[in-house]
């Protein structure tokens, strides 16, 4: 039953997406969120059966209904035992309805520790691995504090070339000192080693982050903001001329790889999280799961799930949130299904004469009830967004 008698439930036969989230990591990084939680040791049999009563919990609220993709993430997912991966794998499977593309994607880090692990996902049932490159200059590597080189990054995105049918990795630009030709050069790089999908991400500073301390002490310098557009430009033409056309602001990908799990993110459909701090959206339900493994886990032994809370989502925060993730792709958002989603009005939705100012300019576009950001737009999405999103 829907939460709100306004909000239309999903529809039964509508695909959803399960993202699980393994918190461990085996060593301290600048990104991960989950530092305090590096493991020595274990607890396998455990933290299977932990997970497998959090994966039933949220089954039994929306089973039945058809999974279009499995997202294995958090800390080092890639160093998860394969027959626990296999064993969420095999349990979702059972529970829902698998389409026949189903796709079923591990984050990992490109070190030669994890890369000896790929062939045994593979046979767990992965079907897709996302990389974290993130550079393809060790100096550049040292100072986002990675513990691969390149050496080691591409040895690792060889063999998972070799182990999975779909490979996607990421790179981050727009570092200090990175001159355009240095970034051309770089994508050139990346582009020749023939994966399906990128991930490219302007470095930004975060606040509280390693960056951040840097920034204030004045021993990083941000890139210029003209000089960044210049990179992200050069990037569109790039990826664009190698067939890998942006479908998302940072997303690239080959005709048919682009990532079915993100999409149903950005397109604001339905989708589970399981594990330690994970995150879901059912049936107009925020969901969230308890951070901390140990309460997660004492959450799981004493009500069988770890959730920590079940938030409604009146027709407002829905439509916020549909409109916000859905301008970030190139082929923007459905006015009409946001209002069904929401039950208000189009006409509530966004601000027309924002939009049509911005369209003036060449910013947005809106062809009837759908409505997209421009290429030039995407450079400002951050400012346009407030502009003409209404609710």
């Amino acid at each position: 039953m829907s939460p709100d008698p306004f909000i239309p439930a999903a529809a039964p036969d509508e695909p959803l997406a399960l993202y699980v989230h393994w918190p461990f990591c085996v060593s301290k990084c600048p990104y991960c969120d989950f530092n305090s939680h590096v493991r020595a040791e274990i607890d396998n049999d455990a933290w299977r059966a932990a997970l497998l009563s959090d994966l039933a919990h949220e089954a039994a609220l929306s089973g039945g209904r058809p999974l279009s993709s499995i997202f294995f993430g958090g800390g080092t997912p890639s160093l998860m035992p394969p027959d626990i991966v296999e064993a969420l794998i095999d349990a979702a499977t059972r529970r829902w309805r698998p389409t026949n593309d189903i796709e079923i994607t591990l984050e990992a880090n490109p070190s030669s520790v994890e890369a000896a692990r790929f062939a045994d996902l593979a046979a767990a049932g992965v079907n897709r691995v996302s990389l974290g490159l993130q550079a393809l200059e060790d100096e550049a590597l040292h100072f986002l504090g990675r513990a691969h080189d390149v050496r080691e990054g591409l040895a690792a995105l060889d063999v998972a070339q070799s182990a999975f049918g779909r490979v996607n990795f990421d790179l981050i630009y727009a570092r200090p000192d990175q001159s355009l030709t240095d970034w051309e050069s770089e994508l050139a790089r990346g582009l020749s080693f023939g994966t399906g999908h990128l991930s490219l991400y302007q470095l930004t500073i975060e606040p509280g982050t390693r960056f951040a301390t840097l920034a204030a002490q004045g021993r990083l310098k941000p890139a210029d903001p003209d000089h960044a557009a210049d990179l992200y430009e050069a990037t569109q033409a790039m990826t664009a001329a190698a067939g890998l056309p942006a479908y998302e602001i940072s997303n690239h990908a080959r005709p048919g790889q682009e990532s079915r799990h993100n999409l149903t993110y950005w397109r604001y459909g339905d989708y589970v999280g399981v594990g330690p701090g994970a995150h879901g959206r059912r049936d107009g339900l925020a969901t969230l799961r308890h951070r901390k493994p140990e309460n997660w886990m004492n959450a799981v032994a004493r009500n069988g799930h770890g959730l920590q809370g079940e938030e409604p989502l009146d027709g407002r925060d829905r439509a916020r949130e549909a409109l916000l993730m859905g301008l970030r792709l190139a082929e923007g958002v459905e006015l009409e299904r946001i209002a069904r989603l929401s039950s208000l009005p189009v006409e509530d939705l966004v601000d027309a004469e924002a939009v049509a100012r911005l369209a003036g300019h060449g910013l947005v576009r809106q062809e009837g009830r759908g409505l997209c950001v421009e290429p030039a737009g995407m450079l400002l999405l951050d400012a346009i967004l407030p502009e003409i999103v209404a609710v």
